[in-house]
Formats: structure tokens, C-alpha cells, sequence
């Protein structure tokens, strides 16, 4: 069974996907997309956010959010595989709940081989942006998955950038050396290294 996803943080970067599911990703296919009536926060003392509806999250804010803000831009992934979910899951561990969402694509697939990763990462974060399209012209919502935050008293109001991740903080999550992935992993040691195990097994 293929499935697809929606991914709006450190998942975005194609180098720390890859090594979540232990392979080359050479059967995914990829885009930039956009998520509406969400928003994407700091997860208090970490480095990754999490995403909330926009009816949950309100109450963090004393002000008006402008339409951007409100939604949530990030990678349709199409592709992945039962394997490749479950490695997801675990790695989200329990801070997250896994659940369907529509999403609105903003450009076509590519492979993910040739959404290439400089040394420097930096046409990962166009700058400036593309504007998004008023809502009615976007594209038509595509069926996918995402993980959305459980707590949202662990969230700050202040909304997370990309941009600001890859330029501090990508490069620790999927160095062999330094890897925030594994010790994101540690925390959810036992369900992880079962599924591990049984892609060891299937290999």
C-alpha cells in the first residue's frame, strides 16, 4: 500500500527524511503544497515544530493572523510505504497523532532524487518566497496525512520558520557525527528499534 504525507518541519528536508526511513527515497515523489487553517508553532525548548488547527490554536495569540499565517506551507510526499510509515510514527513517537488532512499542491511532482541538496542547503528556502494564490485559485486539496501536535500547552505562540532551521540547525539532524535524529530516536527507543528490527528482518 503506497500512502501519502504532508510534511511541514524537519521533515522537509529531504536528507533528514531519508535517513527516518533508512533509504534513498528513490520511490518518492515530492512538491511544495500547503496546508489551510493550521498553524505552525515552536515546540517549547526544541527545535522542531508542531502543527495544531487554527480553531485550537487561536487562543495563543493576542492578535489577527493574516492569511499566510494561517496556513502552513511544506512537502507533499507521495509514495511512502507501510515500512516507511512506520519508521514515521515512531520517530514522531507520542508528541504526535497521525490523522488525514486535505492539502493544496503548488507546484508538480518531482522525484525525490532530483530535489538535490546543496552543500549549503540554501534553495531548499526560496527567498523571497512565492506568494500564495488567493485560496479559490489554489489547486484542488489532495487526500494525505500528518502528524498533528497532542499538547498544546507545549507550544509557544511564535510560529516556526524553515527558513530559520535549515540555517541554524539542519545540518546536526542528518550529519552521521552529530545527529538529532538518533537522539530524537533514543526518546522513543523501544517502538523504534522494533520497527527497525523488522526492516532489518524484510531486507
Amino acid at each position: 500500500m503506497s500512502h501519502s504525507a504532508f510534511f511541514y518541519g524537519t521533515l522537509m528536508h529531504p536528507k533528514i527524511l531519508t535517513k527516518v526511513i533508512k533509504n534513498d527515497g528513490s520511490h518518492l515523489k515530492i512538491c511544495p503544497a500547503v496546508l489551510l487553517e493550521h498553524t505552525r508553532h515552536k515546540v517549547k525548548s526544541e527545535e522542531y515544530p508542531g502543527v495544531i488547527p487554527f480553531s485550537r490554536g487561536q487562543a495563543l495569540f493576542d492578535r489577527e493572523l493574516t492569511q499566510e499565517e494561517k496556513c502552513v506551507r511544506g512537502t507533499l510526499v507521495h509514495g511512502l510505504t507501510n515500512m516507511d510509515i512506520l519508521l514515521l510514527d515512531a520517530f514522531e513517537g507520542t508528541e504526535y497523532t497521525r490523522g488525514p488532512v486535505p492539502v493544496h499542491p503548488l507546484e508538480d511532482t518531482i522525484n525525490l532524487y532530483e530535489y538535490s541538496v546543496s552543500k549549503d542547503d540554501k534553495h531548499l528556502v526560496p527567498n523571497p518566497p512565492a506568494l500564495l494564490p488567493p485560496v479559490e485559485e489554489l489547486a484542488e486539496a489532495i487526500p494525505a496525512e500528518t502528524y498533528i501536535y497532542r499538547d498544546v500547552n507545549k507550544l509557544d505562540a511564535e510560529l516556526w520558520s524553515f527558513g530559520e532551521f535549515v540555517r541554524l540547525n539542519a545540518r546536526k539532524w542528518y550529519q552521521p557525527e552529530a545527529s538529532e535524529v538518533d537522539g530524537r530516536n533514543s526518546r522513543y527507543r523501544d517502538s523504534y528499534n522494533v520497527v527497525a528490527e523488522a526492516v532489518v528482518v524484510k531486507a
